[in-house]
């Protein structure tokens, strides 16, 4: 008999959900992690990042706390402090992971892992003088992504950084260029700018967030060119130089060449699935791309062999993670469980002002044939915004033309993440326009802005 039902190979956001998740189930489960638990999001990406992020936001608004009647002098940021304090919260959570897979009977195996075949896995453990061997009826693949490399922009941990070499930086750069115009690279930017950061984001694409709705696009570069958060974008890194104390880059923009010089840059543009090293070769797995191809219950074409999370390549998100590692066990497991509509997975990004969105753009609503109406309500016409001092932004909907289905929302502006959960309800009930414009709010909430746009979308809005 094989040891375990279902061995983990990766205790990220995915990894370690599924292996609680298999516990409920009452599948006798482990869950392989040769670093910490949480993975690069808990450790190294999504806490870490947003810690500093809230520290950032409380900064902007002490620069601007006259505007509140507060006036002092001397203000002093100690950017190391934030650094810390982004650390303990890690801290926190990590403890928090490790006591749920111990109330749940998840064995946690310290070691990296290797097929010997579709059941069978080796571990290694640092310091250990052999490999331990586990056997499951199934394995699932957890094992996450890492920065991509690309050529000319090759990183060394100093000058040139990742994402995670950011995280670990106790100092704030006085000049920043960031390749890459995404979550990453716009969070950095306006992280590192609240600092007092010179940065200059270079996106390839002709606009920041380049997924986006193009209205919400927009209105994140307007907002940032006042903030003083400089961008190029349709541009292309021609090259890189390290110099004495900085890096000099090249990129073209059109027929233009263009010469940016700071003292870090960082390269956001994407990542490639970790792998390596693992066996997959020998045991016949697929793999497209650097990525681990997957049908709708997160099978690999090779029988007792799933993949969940960054390392399949499909929507490299933690919460994507999380729902493709519920799925995968619970049907593991026997039971039914309802394919995921990737279409309409929240998104978010968390530099000031937010952006959150799902579904189709208007564009692609468009492009698909779909007959829509859109639904756009201002923040500046909010009064719980107006209160706040907080008015960038708008909420978005886009709904078929007959029926009012939503098919999409999309939305900028402060704490727009927390309000996107409203929206994707309605859409996974299959309610409409006009059932969204029924509900009532409370006043005054930022979330009264959701209903006054679902309202727009049949002209029937109220305060605008």
């Amino acid at each position: 008999m094989p040891d375990y039902d279902v061995i983990i190979i990766g205790a990220g956001p995915g990894g370690y959900v599924a292996a609680i998740r298999a516990g409920q189930l009452g599948l006798k489960t482990a869950v392989i992690e040769k670093d910490e638990l949480g993975g690069v999001c808990l450790n190294w990406g999504c806490i870490p990042s947003k810690a500093l992020l809230r520290n950032a936001e409380v900064v902007s608004l002490m620069r601007r706390a006259e505007d509140f009647g507060i006036v002092f002098d001397n203000l002093r940021l100690d950017y190391g402090k934030a650094v810390d304090r982004s650390r303990k919260v890690v801290g926190t959570l990590t403890r928090g992971i490790a006591a749920l897979l111990r109330k749940n009977k998840v064995e946690h195996v310290k070691g990296s892992a290797r097929f010997v075949d579709a059941h069978t896995l080796t571990i290694v453990s640092e310091g250990a003088p052999e490999g331990r061997a586990l056997t499951a009826k199934n394995v699932i693949i957890a094992t996450g992504a890492r920065p991509r490399a690309i050529p000319g922009l090759e990183t060394d941990g100093r000058k040139l950084i990742t994402s995670r070499d950011a995280l670990a930086l106790r100092d704030v750069p006085p000049r920043t260029v960031i390749v890459g115009g995404g979550a990453t690279g716009c969070e950095f930017a306006y992280l590192w700018n609240a600092y007092g950061s010179k940065v200059t984001i270079v996106e390839m694409l002709p606009h920041l967030l380049p997924n986006e709705d193009e209205e919400v696009s927009r209105l994140l570069e307007r907002s940032f060119t006042r903030q003083g958060i400089g961008f190029l974008t349709g541009v292309k890194v021609q090259g890189v130089e390290a110099l004495n104390s900085s890096v000099a880059m090249s990129v073209q923009q059109g027929s233009e060449t263009k010469s940016l010089e700071a003292d870090t840059v960082l390269v956001a543009v994407g990542v490639q699935g970790n792998t390596q090293d693992m066996g997959l070769e020998a045991i016949g797995v697929k793999q497209e791309r650097g990525y681990v191809p997957v049908d709708a219950s997160m099978a690999t074409n090779v029988p007792g062999v799933y993949a969940i999370g960054d390392v399949t390549g499909v929507m490299l998100l933690a919460h994507v993670a999380q729902a493709q590692g519920v799925l995968c066990v619970e049907r593991i497991a026997g039971k039914e469980s309802p394919d995921l509509k990737y279409e309409y997975m929240p998104r978010a990004t968390y530099c000031h002002p937010q952006v959150a969105s799902f579904g189709l753009t208007e564009k692609q609503a468009v492009e698909k044939g779909r007959q829509v109406k859109v639904g756009k309500f201002p923040l500046s016409a909010l009064g719980k915004a107006q209160a706040m001092g907080d008015t960038e932004g708008m909420v978005k909907v886009v709904a078929d033309k007959e029926y009012g289905e939503i098919l999409g929302a999309h939305m900028i502006g402060p704490e727009v993440t927390e309000l996107l959960g409203e929206m994707s309800l309605a859409r996974l009930l299959e309610g409409t326009t006009h059932e969204v414009g029924w509900l009532v709010h409370s006043h005054p909430t930022l979330s009264e802005a959701l209903k006054e746009a679902a309202l727009a979308a049949d002209g029937q809005a109220i305060h605008i």
